[in-house]
């Protein structure tokens, strides 16, 4: 497994949660939620790096080599006190300025060994 490269991405980064609930509604109006198996809650990061154009090309060599390999990566989010395992499966890069490059990616938290 893989450490993301040490790069801090810009500030307002939005994380997402999407609780894996399972419900059942019954005809008066009661509901029952229970949650259905381990890990039912992962997170989704969306972040952007704003870098140098040389940073982007190790950003994207290594986001490609996970996408090759199919392997989760580990990463710190900004404000998280632990690293958690990711995988990321769409990212885009523009190139503003010269040898300025940004990068957006959506990084999504996998419980894996």
């Amino acid at each position: 497994m893989a450490d993301f490269p040490d790069f801090d991405p810009a500030p307002g980064l939005t994380k997402s949660s999407a609780p894996k609930v399972q419900k059942v509604q019954f005809g008066d109006g009661y509901e029952q939620r229970f949650t259905f198996n381990l890990n039912q809650n992962p997170k989704i990061y969306n972040l952007t790096f704003n870098v140098s154009e040389s940073e982007s090309d190790t950003i994207e060599a290594f986001l490609d080599a996970r996408a090759a390999d199919n392997a989760n990566f580990t990463y710190t989010p900004p404000g998280e006190s632990s690293a958690s395992k990711f995988v990321c499966e769409d990212w885009s890069k523009s190139i503003p300025l010269p040898d300025r490059a940004t990068i957006q990616a959506t990084f999504r938290e996998v419980f894996e060994p």
